[in-house]
């Protein structure tokens, strides 16, 4: 019997074993080192913030391995022998298989910062960042103060949850604005805002320089370095980015990049040697899509293709469309197609805000063509479905706004803010755009 070796059991692999068993009889066994079982990651921060216990991040009950048959192996890998299709662990045991998956994720970014090991100091991505927090900062006493270093959209999460228990944080961001190397002035301003007020200590343009510790080895300040400013606080938050978790296949004669390299079959340079989701690095980009895509649901994506290609059915993964969500704060984001920081020389943008500056949309499109190329949204709830078929019809910036009541998926009651965006859109662009009878109809018996 074919025996199947993944490891990791994220949601890449996990989704793996998944449509591996659903399609074969297959051996399957999965390795990991941080759980036994398979939780959701992006649940972590509910966790800490009380709304759920941990075992509710795990979607499947513990009897759900072994009726399926899949065998779950705790263990930390050392090397691939790919000469002798075998898996080599710290303590010196063994496994061989007939096909690979590699699926280790991502690990937190350290740039060499003085103390960046020290206790206290952790990123927030694995379940032992979450027993770190709770060890280090369970309460506003404990911790009087934390510092968050980096920008992006696990920093705001972590502030988030500290902020959650009252305790003051410092986030240390490089950029002159909040993420402003993915989203234009207007929607990095609005974060800005938000941040601020809910009295987090937001300092731009700020990186840190070191961290000092006490006499047990325990973080205890840190210097920013432009200004040499010490803050005291009791945990360092390391947030600026994540990297593919490869170091351990440097010596395994397995083809690496930033990650594991890959072909659009998720095929490394090794024959039955797949790579998925975030530690995998397409040779070549996908579009306009990063080689390394460290987002969830293409994670998912890329385990459900890579079981089909083991189980038979040779496919290409094709991810379709980018879009992504995520909430800072008190807003919830969403974004689908391409809308960058700053518009391309064939682009045209059209911006509204909402007077409370809390809600925004930004469209993105061909100035010559009209074609629509992206939206921004910002405390306003989309279907994705609406803008998958306008991406794929090709429909242009005008259709879009007409049929924008549509599009829109917020709770029933909610105010609906088309007819001013419309009207705005008219009045900039010269046009006599009026949404669809049937959008009309949405709006009024929801105002």
């Amino acid at each position: 019997m074919e025996h199947v070796v993944i490891i990791g059991n994220g949601i890449s692999g996990v989704t793996a074993a998944r449509h591996i068993r659903k399609l074969s009889d297959k051996k399957i066994t999965i390795i990991s080192k941080e759980t036994k079982y398979f939780f959701s990651r992006t649940a972590l921060m509910y966790v800490y913030m009380g709304h759920m216990k941990f075992e509710h991040t795990q979607p499947y009950e513990p009897w759900f391995w072994e009726k399926n048959n899949i065998e779950l192996k705790e263990g930390t890998v050392t090397k691939i022998n790919p000469l002798t299709k075998s898996i080599l662990f710290d303590n010196e045991d063994s496994l061989k298989y007939d096909k690979l998956i590699i699926a280790t994720g991502s690990k937190p970014n350290k740039f060499g910062w003085p103390g960046q090991d020290a206790k206290g100091v952790f990123g927030m991505y694995h379940k032992q960042d979450l027993e770190k927090l709770e060890k280090y900062a369970p309460d506003n006493k404990t911790c009087k103060r934390a510092v968050i270093v980096g920008g992006g959209l696990i920093g705001i999460e972590l502030a988030e949850m500290l902020h959650s228990r009252n305790i003051p944080v410092t986030f240390l961001v490089r950029e002159s604005s909040f993420w402003n190397g993915v989203l234009p002035d207007g929607e990095s301003a609005m974060i800005n805002r938000e941040i601020v007020e809910n009295h987090i200590d937001l300092r731009l343009n700020m990186n840190l320089k070191g961290i000092n510790t006490d006499k047990n080895g325990k973080a205890k300040s840190i210097v920013i370095a432009e200004t040499g400013e010490e803050i005291e606080c009791d945990v360092v938050g390391l947030t600026a980015g994540v990297s593919p978790n490869v170091d351990f296949l440097r010596d395994s004669d397995i083809e690496i990049g930033r990650g594991v390299k890959v072909n659009r079959f998720l095929e490394t340079s090794n024959p039955d040697i797949y790579a998925i989701g975030d530690c995998a690095e397409q040779h070549e980009p996908i579009g306009e899509r990063r080689a390394i895509e460290a987002v969830w649901y293409t994670g998912r994506m890329m385990g459900e293709t890579v079981a089909q290609t083991i189980c038979g059915n040779k496919l290409e993964y094709k991810p379709g469309h980018w879009f992504n969500s995520a909430k800072f704060i008190d807003i919830e984001y969403q974004t689908y197609g391409w809308v960058w920081a700053k518009p391309k020389e064939n682009e045209a943008r059209f911006y509204w805000e909402h007077e409370s500056g809390k809600k925004c949309i930004h469209i993105n499109y061909d100035k010559n063509t009209r074609k629509f190329i992206g939206i921004n949204t910002f405390g306003i709830r989309m279907r994705h479905e609406f803008f998958d078929k306008i991406l794929n019809d090709g429909e242009t910036v005008d259709h879009v706004i007409e049929y924008l009541a549509d599009a829109n998926f917020d709770p029933e009651f909610y105010k609906l803010h088309e007819p001013e965006i419309v009207q705005k859109f008219n009045k900039e662009n010269n046009t006599n755009i009026k949404l669809k009878k049937k959008s009309w109809k949405r709006i009024f018996s929801r105002v």
